[in-house]
């Protein structure tokens, strides 16, 4: 067949909107030495169908090739059905690693370990991410035979595997992530609990403990649990299980790690028992793999099914057995960093079909999230897709075969003769192929309704969701004075000009109890196969009480795991209670008698160049009359987005300080050390983040004893007039700017256990 006949075979135009073209040019689509893109989105789709289809060659040497790549582009072209970001990504081309993620074992040996770190490497120049159990360390202290020394136990030699993230590079599509798992019962686990509460530690893994069934019962009971070496199997100690479960729920509280998972319940639903223990999940937690296995995944748009008030029962169900097909073509297209995961992958050959736009679906059915009508739905939807899945693999299985493992499976005691996938369902986060979709992400409810996206010439546009737009343009209530109120709140609660029926369909994250989020979990858990990735969302007011409550909730419902997260919790200082929270409070009165000075006409000072993860930062400091240090301003060279946001707001909030008399040392220490994903450089001499890069230029500046010479008609002064000038430094004005995303500037949300910006697709674990 032609390229011409190819093409109209594979000629639906893709329905994409603005932003999702956006996405796809800066992070999926196919680019030039130079970095200039050669494709559009049409020819990504048709890229990616056609690879894919490739397969059923290696079963069928006369399988018509066109007719299944239409299907698979129609059904991503319609944005029905998308997989995975690297299958997208890397399909068709020299890469071809097609796989989000991987699970690797970490030996209890010297060799073992540092095996474990150069697969670590290989898998994220690849593009993937990974999920490790540490449980099999032995712990800290512990003798090591071979040399007569002790070991350093889990927790140190997690570090390692963090550095080999930090430093490898992928070509800036996608960035490494970690999930690091510890029982519950190893020696060294309240050390691993700990390990993230200094944030400037392990910053490229999520965290979570794992739980037994027996740890579960004594903190009902308030009993001791034990503890035991993995290397001998013997009992090491005792501990209180309240106890520990407090501190885990409180550092939860606090800054969201470490997560739980509940490893006795993942195995209980193992479906290859015989080929081995799950140890571990991948970086998001919703899916558990066995040692050396991958996930290759892929989400069905659940928005697209809803037709004139009723889901489509016969489109959803086409959809499934599509994406069946394409995603058990992947495992066989799937070029494997690593023969292990390549020969573990293929003998069990899972496959984790999720969906996303899930908000969109009830939404436009009227129904709210936070009730038993949705609950009831997610079940009734989730049940249909496993078990429409089921079908197509045991299809699929009577002409490729059963997967190696099948006879040992938990299919022939099920009543299956066939089984081409041991699973079938996960329910992944979607937060970039759910821009490109344009839905709503995952099974998570809407995070707001609209916001402002930063465009040219700093004017600004309101990004709205477009089943809200279509919904209340169809029911008459849609204007532009209602679109600037939503773009401002994100939220339609309490809006006279919403009819109540649309204000409880359109409810968002942060008006849903944890309850409700909790609930919605596992309702979708009941057929999944795999596990569910949802966010329980909490505001900042949340107490740990409530944290306590819905773990407790989550095991009672069934759940796998659950990850929690208060808002707010990630950017701030906790004060504690009691007597730090008084003195704290006499401190914030004292500070507040104080009352800014004037600022002169001239000053003096120092600017330091400091290189950043974001670009070179310019920091100055001006002195008084005296010398003292009065006031500080900061400049990206880099210009724009999230980083000269806050660095310039570090910069007016220190020169509040400094000129009500604050202390510059104070200042310093609090910056140095605090800790992004955007480092550079290496030892001694890494800049932690822009935060830290102030404080370390404040620190060489004050510590400059080189005199300072300035003429009557210093040109430097005049430049720091300007400055101030331009910066309206006194306005009283309140300044809001959508200020976290690294790359545009745009809002970010933490969804699904990851930081994701809506506006250009950034995403903190990919």
């Amino acid at each position: 067949m032609s390229i011409k006949e190819i093409e109209k075979a594979l000629s639906h135009t893709p329905e994409l909107t603005k932003n999702a073209i956006t996405v796809l040019e800066k992070r999926y689509l196919k680019r030039d030495d130079k970095g200039k893109t050669t494709e559009k989105p049409i020819d990504m789709f048709r890229r990616v169908a056609l690879n894919i289809a490739e397969a059923d060659r290696l079963y069928d040497k006369d399988a018509d090739i066109i007719a299944t790549a239409k299907d698979f582009y129609d059904q991503m072209a319609t944005l029905r059905f998308l997989p995975n970001s690297p299958t997208l990504m890397n399909a068709g081309r020299e890469l071809q690693q097609l796989s989000a993620c991987f699970v690797l074992p970490v030996e209890d040996t010297l060799e073992g370990i540092f095996e474990a770190v150069k697969h670590t490497a290989l898998i994220h120049k690849s593009g993937g991410g990974t999920g490790f159990s540490f449980s099999r360390l032995r712990p800290k202290d512990d003798v090591v035979k071979t040399t007569k020394g002790v070991s350093s136990g889990p927790v140190s030699f997690m570090s390692v595997f963090d550095a080999a993230t930090e430093t490898i590079k992928q070509g800036g599509t996608r960035r490494g992530a970690n999930m690091g798992i510890l029982r519950v019962d190893h020696p060294d686990i309240m050390e691993f609990v700990y390990a993230k509460e200094d944030k400037t530690k392990l910053t490229n893994f999520n965290l979570s403990v794992g739980i037994t069934e027996a740890f579960m019962q004594a903190v009902v009971d308030e009993a001791d649990y034990d503890l035991v070496n993995p290397k001998t199997g013997e009992k090491a100690g005792k501990l209180s299980a309240k106890s520990v479960f407090d501190k885990m729920v409180k550092l939860a509280w606090e800054g969201g790690d470490p997560g739980i998972v509940f490893l006795d319940r993942i195995n209980a639903a193992n479906p290859t028992p015989a080929e081995g223990e799950m140890e571990s999940t991948n970086p998001c937690g919703e899916q558990p793999l066995l040692p050396y296995e991958s996930c290759n995944l892929g989400s069905i748009n659940l928005g697209k099914y809803v037709k004139n008030g009723k889901i489509d029962w016969d489109d959803l169900e086409k959809t499934i057995a599509i994406a069946v097909h394409f995603l058990d073509n992947v495992i066989d297209m799937n070029k494997y960093p690593i023969k292990q995961i390549d020969e573990q992958t293929k003998r069990n050959r899972k496959i984790g079909l999720g969906l996303m736009g899930w908000a969109d679906m009830l939404a436009t059915l009227a129904i709210p999230y936070n009730s038993d009508d949705a609950t009831d739905l997610a079940e009734k939807v989730m049940g249909f897709i496993r078990d429409k899945g089921r079908e197509k693999s045991a299809e699929l299985a009577k002409i490729r075969g059963d997967f190696p493992a099948f006879k040992d499976s938990i299919f022939p005691k099920l009543g299956f003769k066939n089984m081409r996938n041991a699973t079938i369902t996960t329910v992944a986060p979607t937060g970039t192929i759910s821009i490109i979709g344009s839905c709503s992400s995952g099974i998570e409810p809407y995070f707001a309704l609209a916001f402002y996206r930063q465009v040219m010439d700093n004017n600004k546009l309101v990004e709205v969701s477009p089943v809200f737009k279509e919904i209340a343009k169809k029911e008459g209530f849609l204007t532009d004075e209602l679109l600037e109120k939503l773009a401002d709140t994100g939220s339609v609660h309490g809006l006279d000009e919403v009819p109540k029926k649309w204000q409880d369909a359109f409810v968002t994250s942060h008006e849903i109890t944890p309850f409700w989020h909790t609930k919605m979990q596992a309702a979708f858990k009941l057929y999944t196969d795999n596990a569910v990735s949802k966010t329980v969302n909490f505001p900042n007011s949340a107490t740990e009480d409530d944290v306590r409550k819905t773990y407790l909730l989550s095991y009672n419902l069934g759940c796998k795991g659950v990850t929690i997260y208060r808002d707010g919790s990630r950017t701030g200082q906790v004060l504690n209670v009691g007597t730090k929270d008084k003195e704290a409070k006499a401190e914030a009165a004292a500070i507040a008698e104080f009352t800014p000075k004037p600022r002169p006409k001239v000053l003096v000072g120092r600017t330091v160049e400091m290189m950043t993860g974001c670009g070179k930062l310019y920091v100055t400091i001006n002195q008084d009359e005296n010398g003292t240090p009065f006031e500080v301003f900061t400049s990206m060279g880099k210009a724009g987005g999230c980083a000269q946001s806050q660095c310039e707001a570090i910069g007016r909030l220190i020169s509040i300080d400094l000129r009500s008399g604050g202390n510059l040392d104070r200042i310093i220490k609090q910056l140095k050390g605090i800790s992004c994903h955007m480092r550079y450089g290496f030892g001694p001499n890494t800049v932690l983040s822009c935060s830290d890069a102030v404080g370390k230029a404040l620190e060489k500046a004050i510590n400059d004893t080189t005199e300072i010479k300035v003429s009557g008609n210093s040109d430097d002064s005049i430049t720091v007039d300007k400055l101030l000038e331009s910066s309206d430094y006194d306005s009283d004005d309140t300044v809001v700017k959508n200020g976290a995303c690294p790359d545009c500037g745009g809002p970010v949300e933490h969804v699904e256990g990851c930081d994701i910006c809506y506006s250009c697709g950034y995403s903190h674990c990919s």
